[in-house]
Formats: structure tokens, sequence, C-alpha cells
């Protein structure tokens, strides 16, 4: 599905095409793969709000859930002024496979506001969060489709969320959400989970491709919380140099090593990355084709495609964006023997600790912050396994593969239930 310069590429078409690949390879039931290629039901809502200057503003909002054969939807609530539908309906497959990857007993879900919060007040974004939550709360619940926080949501605007749900159905009901404040029943290890999630698999593809990573490089696009979390801990964790990290204004480059605590104070006075002391300036571009051994992006979708994979060099690519390889790029990728840690993989740290925090709220007994990170260990361990021992049984790069093990337990599920 090649597109013209320029132009990105329809969201769900992608993941259409991701499932389709996966899905010959499983030689599925066409009524199955026709099954999994639509969501299964969608919201769509108008909700209107009082803004601060007396005018009653009105937005538009979704929820789709993709899938529920394994367990209730999952999936994050996205305010951002150029989402769309098609979007939201890619992100809610990718976390159907994400859940099923890792072997959670989840579906997928996925949420979207339109609107600019950068532009709205703390007053507003809270009316026009629980009034969200009063369109969309019908098909909500810890037993049918737990939301989280996604682009531009906060812990802050779950709790609201969780508030005003909980008052309509006229208790508490913490497990309605997850990604909340620790005082209304967050997880310890919810901050970084995406980014440590992502840097074991990142460990294991290292010891799968025999790389000291103690004297790897590496490169981030994007410094909010997965890239910054992973410019933290791979250097904590694996002993990896970070040289480059960049945001949508720009990026710094110094082979020498950036210093994550300092980047993010200098991130945090200007607003960006960019004229970090000590550092070079790098377009988003060239940090995408720099020579180093593992690339994390960790910003928007479609940033590595057909034009310009064939100049990437890394050993590993990473990523901790949704979305951000197109098919096309993928085989150029596998070609020249680029290995991609696929997203709903790599980034799956992010669900599985909202799983727990989940699990947490459900039963009213919590978890201290090492049996958290254990069982985040052993759960992205195990997934990244299964996916690499089928790319290997299969002869498919490791995102062809990602999808055999997600589509499989899904079709599965499906079929035990008698769906299909």
């Amino acid at each position: 599905m090649a597109q013209a310069p320029g132009m990105l590429a329809n969201p769900f078409q992608v993941a259409q095409e991701q499932l389709d690949i996966a899905a010959k390879k499983l030689n599925l039931a066409p009524q199955v793969h026709a099954f999994l290629r639509e969501p299964m039901r969608e919201l769509h809502v108008t909700i209107p709000v009082r803004m601060d200057s007396g005018e009653v503003k009105i937005f538009k909002g979704f929820r789709v859930q993709y899938n529920d054969a394994r367990g209730p939807a999952k999936g994050g609530i996205r305010f951002h002024p150029q989402e769309t539908i098609d979007t939201v309906r890619a992100l809610a497959a990718w976390m159907t496979w994400k859940c099923a990857v890792v072997d959670i007993p989840l579906g997928g879900g996925k949420g979207g506001v339109i609107c600019d919060p950068k532009s709205m007040s703390e007053g507003e974004l809270e009316r026009l969060s629980r009034g969200y939550v009063n369109q969309v709360g019908r098909i909500l619940g810890p037993e049918t489709d737990v939301p989280a926080p996604d682009v531009y949501t906060t812990p802050q605007i779950m709790a609201w969320m969780m508030d005003e749900y909980s008052k309509l159905v006229g208790h508490t009901v913490p497990g309605v959400i997850t990604g909340k404040p620790l005082a209304l029943g967050g997880s310890l290890g919810r901050d970084d989970a995406t980014a440590r999630g992502g840097v074991h698999t990142v460990r294991d593809a290292c010891k799968h491709l025999g790389i000291d990573p103690s004297k790897a490089t590496v490169a981030i696009q994007g410094y909010g919380n997965a890239g910054y979390f992973a410019a933290k801990l791979l250097p904590e964790i694996l002993g990896c140099k970070v040289v480059a990290v960049s945001d949508s204004q720009g990026g710094i480059y110094n082979p020498r090593g950036l210093d994550s605590e300092a980047v993010l104070a200098h991130k945090q006075r200007t607003s960006s990355v960019v004229g970090f002391r000590g550092s070079k300036p790098i377009s988003n571009a060239d940090l995408l084709e720099l020579d180093g051994d593992i690339l994390a992006p960790s910003a928007l979708e479609e940033v590595i495609t057909e034009s310009n994979a064939g100049r990437m060099k890394p050993k590993i690519i990473a990523e901790l964006a949704n979305g951000p390889t197109t098919p096309e790029a993928d085989d150029i990728l596998y070609k020249n023997g680029v290995f991609v840690i696929p997203d709903f993989l790599c980034n799956a740290g992010g669900v599985t600790v909202s799983y727990f925090e989940w699990v947490q709220n459900n039963y009213g007994l919590y978890w201290e912050l090492d049996e958290v990170h254990r069982l985040l260990d052993k759960k992205m361990t195990k997934a990244f396994h299964d996916v690499l021992g089928m790319a290997q049984k299969n002869k498919v790069h490791m995102r062809t593969a990602a999808y055999m093990v997600a589509v499989a337990r899904v079709a599965e599920a499906m079929k035990l239930r008698g769906w299909v």
C-alpha cells in the first residue's frame, strides 16, 4: 500500500494490511479473518462543554471496542486536534494484538476526542473529561471496557473520569480506568512501564544478536514519557549510551552521550530539547538515519517509510511509538538485516502494568514496586521469546511473527466462544 511522497497512509488500512499478512501465514479461516479486520463496535459522541468564556463549544469524540474475545476492552483515550476515527480504529486493533501478544486477559479498545488540550484551561479540560465519560460511560466498566491515559491525557484526567463514572453508577469504581494517581488506586511502576518493558525487549534482542548493550549507542526520536524514560533506563539497566534525542521542534546529538535528566530539565525550561548545551542540532529525519546500534522511534506514526528505510543503519529498532513503520519499510529493513522489535510487543509494558493496576483495583490489594518490576520483566521476556520463536519457525520478520502469535490467540478465543 504505497502512498504518494509526503502523504501519510491511513493508519487503519496499515493495521488491516499487517493483519492480512499474518492471516495468510496462519491460513486463517476467511470468516475469522473478515471478523478481525473490523472493530466489533464503536461509539461516536458529541460533547458540549461550557468554556471559561461562557461559550458552549461542541467536541467530537470516539470510543472503539475492537475485539473483546479474550476479555474486557483495554486502551487509552487521546485528546488531540488531529484525532481521527481511523487512527482510533487502528490503535484499538493494535491494542487487541498487544494484549494478546503479552498474554493478558484483555481485549483491545481506544478512545479519542478532537480538541487542542494545550489551549484549554484546567477547568475546561475537567469539564471535557467528565463530558466524555457522560457520553461513553454506558459502554465502559471494569468488566467491559477499561480506558487509560494516552496522548495529551494525564493521571489527573483519569481521576476526573473515574470520579464521573463512579457518580453515574453510585459508588467508587477504581477498576474502570487505569493510569490513575496512586492516591486513587494507581499502580506503582506505571510511570515508566512503557519504556521499561521496551528496555527488557532490547536486552533480549541484544542477547539474541550477540550485541553487548554496554557498548551500544542509542538514538531516540521523541522525548515524551516513553522517550525520556527510555533515555533514562537504557543507560541505567543496560549501560547503553544515548547519543541523540529529539522532539517535535528538532533534535540534539552528542557522540559522547547525553544526560537524560539534564536534557529533561532543559526541555522543561525551554519547551524543547533543541539548544541543549554541549550538543549539536540534528533534524528528526537525520536522527532516524544515524549510524548507531539502537534506534527507538518514540513519537508518532509512520516515520519509517519506504522512502527512508533503505538508508537506516541501526542493528535494532525498538518501536516505543505506535505504528512508526509502514509495511513497505518493514520489508526493506528485514532484507537489510535490521532487527525490528514491533510496536505492540516493544511498547506493551504500559498496558501490562495497566493490567496489573486493574487486577490490584479489583482485588483491593496493592503490590510493592519490586513486585511490579518482577512481573513486568517476566511477562515481557516470555512475550519476546514467543514472538522470536514464531519468527524463526516461519522465517518471517518480528512484526509478522508478533501478529501471528497475537492473532492466533484471539482467533482461538473467538472459536472457543462459538463466534465464528
